[in-house]
């Protein structure tokens, strides 16, 4: 750290063994007067003063409060200088105030010593008090953002790095305040970061990010740590190349290290894709008759079928629903099933995702009749619509701005309640807030030239403004939404594009780029940026048409490896050099027992012969579905899945009644194979086909027709063993 002490020029010598430079240094006379914002608060923070755990809890600590991350300054400094009757400053002594007896633990003090005598901290505090207290200079230069430099660099196992942190002002002055920053690191098996800045890289290959965070604003450094072991581009030209997906992850695998597992097979990919696409398992004899096709485009016609089959609007219909679906209790049984036959129709029309998008955000009219309204009158207020609709369509995740600035990203209260002033003219008319189960209608409509939406702190009535876009002046004869719909899904806007095509690989790949799927920040970046620009382009391209760009990641090679690992990717849970196994989702399960045992599930409420991937209701009773993760739709949605499997999904599997009696039906398909005239190794090879899309293997049909010869065992109760066992299984509970 350099410090100028007097006015004049010098000369900064730095060598490193044989190496060195030389740097001319300038000493300018005369020195700034500190100032509460470019200088104090920066202190506050750094010293984790104004931190959740301290003076920033709700109530603050022992009367005295500061607000989270400095979101309120003004607020803050009158804490400071006016609280308490003045008691916290002594502008007569300033060593002798009460704030910095406090912090440097000379009086007895709850949090402890934050900085000492002679630390850079206590030297600015002192400065600026003796200074008196000055909040702002007269035209200070505002900060516009932070830089961290190295920016992305690849390291060796075991090294480490200082980073550097550069504050830059608007008048193009530039600071350096590494010293006053926080730094965070996203995963310590690849890298560490002390407080000072320094990285210690682990001994994982794979790629990281560490976060510095500076009065609000935050800078990223990427890092890549290769394997041991890397190898040459000429290894991996030998494998398929079936469009730019796989081309770009190969690039990816060679820089980490890893080579891609093999290739699935066809029952694995039949299998895979049908439950990825549609949400159903091929039946025996698909499977049959896939396996022993001879064609080599057979798969990439697979993946035509699929897309084009009925199942496919109901399955991701069904996905949407988790993310959209309104709670019954708020807007009625009525709303929720015209939401419900919204969201199906949408899908059997293959409608485009930017206007699937629109007819969202521009939804208005009868919530009895018109599907996407029933959104808004589930989330009345403009601040719940803005978590909500940020998270869905750009995959950012506001929520921790609406009291103070987020603590991962630039995000602050201004953009929180910008975004929601595109629904502050919300006006509505009809049933009351709470309706009973048969609600009335509602109608909405806008009232464009009024402000309403105020910011909580400043009271400044608010205009709309996304995060990332432009600032909208409201207008009588602009809908504010019309202006926030033409923004969002313009074709030029990356991260609207990208964020679609993320979730839509994530449910093929069981995992998104960027994971969570709807968090995008500077802090969670994704494991492939080239892939995901590409994706999205691609999308765009493709006019969003959502099943193009299913077409395309079905027939890429990279979808189509297996889910068993090599020596070299056995490490990798992120960067898709192996298929990740992933439990089966509540609905396909139950739709496959049923499809299984050729009986069909009666639910309240629905047509004999429903499936459950056609309920509309999280309170439709099913034991099965809950067991494996139904959610909830009273919750906040979007809904989230557990996708981890538990004892109680095994334990319904062992001895629920409702799968016995599946098992045991005269009507279902164990009966009809008991009358079949099969040899029990025909039968076991049936049951594996059923269940897994493949074969036996020889020793499993070798185990499994033996069960047919156990004394005391009936033709039917070998049967119902056999596929019991095949049930309780992992390879039937996951997809992989």
């Amino acid at each position: 750290v350099l410090r100028g002490l007097s006015a004049g020029k010098g000369t900064l010598k730095g060598r490193v063994g044989e190496k060195q430079v030389e740097i001319p240094v300038e000493v300018l006379s005369g020195t700034k007067t500190p100032a509460f914002l470019r200088d104090v608060l920066p202190v506050l923070s750094r010293t984790g003063c104004n931190a959740g755990a301290c003076h920033a809890k709700p109530d603050g600590q022992n009367g005295f409060n500061l607000s989270v991350f400095s979101f309120n300054p003004k607020s803050d400094y009158n804490g400071i200088v006016k609280g308490a009757r003045g008691r916290r400053i002594f502008p007569a002594s300033p060593e002798e105030s009460l704030l910095l007896l406090k912090a440097t633990e000379t009086i007895p003090h709850e949090g402890g010593e934050r900085f000492g005598k002679q630390s850079d901290a206590y030297k600015t505090l002192v400065g600026w008090i003796k200074s008196g207290m000055v909040y702002e200079e007269e035209n200070e230069a505002a900060l516009q953002r932070i830089s961290v430099f190295p920016g992305e660099r690849r390291y060796r196992k075991g090294s480490t790095q200082r980073l550097l942190v550069i504050a830059h002002y608007a008048d193009g002055s530039v600071r350096d305040v590494t010293d006053l920053s926080e730094f965070k690191s996203n995963d310590k098996e690849i890298a560490r970061v002390s407080e000072e800045g320094v990285i210690s890289i682990g001994k994982t290959s794979g790629q990281g990010v560490v976060v510095a965070r500076f009065m609000g604003l935050v800078s990223d450094a990427q890092i890549s740590v290769p394997a041991d072991r890397l190898f040459p581009e000429t290894q991996y030209a030998q494998f398929p190349r079936h469009n730019f997906i796989d081309s770009i992850a190969y690039t990816q695998f060679q820089g980490l290290g890893f080579l891609p597992s093999d290739g699935c097979t066809d029952a694995e990919f039949l299998r895979r894709a049908s439950l990825d696409t549609i949400g159903k398992l091929p039946s025996a004899e698909e499977a049959r008759r896939f396996i022993n096709d001879s064609d080599p485009e057979k798969r990439a016609k697979l993946a035509d079928r699929l897309l084009s089959n009925p199942a496919y609007a109901d399955y991701w219909a069904n996905k949407w629903a988790d993310l959209l679906r309104s709670n019954s209790d708020r807007v009625g049984l009525k709303s929720t099933y015209v939401m419900d036959q919204w969201l199906r129709e949408s899908f059997r029309a293959n409608k485009p995702y930017d206007q699937f998008v629109r007819d969202i955000l521009l939804a208005e009219g009868n919530t009895h009749r018109s599907g996407p309204t029933v959104i808004y009158r589930d989330r009345q207020e403009p601040a719940d619509l803005t978590t909500m609709l940020s998270q869905l369509f750009l995959g950012v995740r506001l929520e921790c701005a609406k009291c103070h600035h987020h603590p991962s990203e630039k995000w602050g209260q201004d953009d929180f309640y910008q975004f929601a002033a595109y629904f502050g003219s919300l006006k509505q008319k009809g049933a009351p807030p709470n309706p009973p189960i048969a609600a009335g209608n509602q109608t909405f409509y806008f009232e464009t030239a009024i402000k309403t939406v105020k910011h909580p702190v400043t009271g400044e009535l608010m205009d709309p403004r996304a995060p990332g876009g432009p600032v909208i002046k409201l207008s009588p004869t602009v809908d504010p939404r019309q202006a926030l719909s033409d923004w969002m899904t313009d074709p030029k806007n990356d991260q609207f594009a990208q964020a679609i095509a993320n979730r839509i690989w994530a449910a093929f790949f069981g995992r998104g780029i960027v994971e969570p799927v709807d968090d995008f920040r500077i802090s969670n970046p994704p494991a492939n940026p080239a892939l995901l620009a590409a994706l999205g382009e691609e999308l765009v391209r493709q006019h969003f048409d959502m099943k193009a760009l299913m077409r395309t990641i079905l027939t890429s090679h990279l979808y189509q490896l297996s889910s068993i690992p090599n020596e070299t990717n056995r490490v990798d849970t992120r960067n898709f050099s192996r298929s990740y196994r992933r439990l089966v989702p509540a609905e396909v399960l139950a739709d496959a027992l049923a499809d299984l045992t050729q009986t069909a599930d009666t639910y309240v409420g629905m047509p004999a012969g429903s499936r459950a991937m056609e309920t509309w209701n999280y309170k439709i009773p099913s034991q099965t579905m809950d067991a494996f993760g139904r959610p909830n739709a009273s919750t906040d949605i979007p809904c989230e899945r557990d996708r981890r499997s538990s004892v109680v999904q095994s334990l319904h599997l062992m001895n629920a009644k409702v799968l016995h009696s599946k098992l045991a039906s005269k009507t279902g398909w164990v009966e009809a194979l008991a009358a079949a005239n099969l040899a029990p190794d025909a039968l076991v090879t049936e049951l594996y086909l059923g269940c897994y899309g493949r074969f036996p293997h020889a020793n499993e049909l070798r185990t499994a027709s033996a069960v047919f010869a156990m004394e005391g065992t009936s033709r039917r109760h070998a049967i119902e063993d056999v596929l019991w066992s095949l049930l309780n299984t992992a390879e039937f509970v996951f997809n992989h």
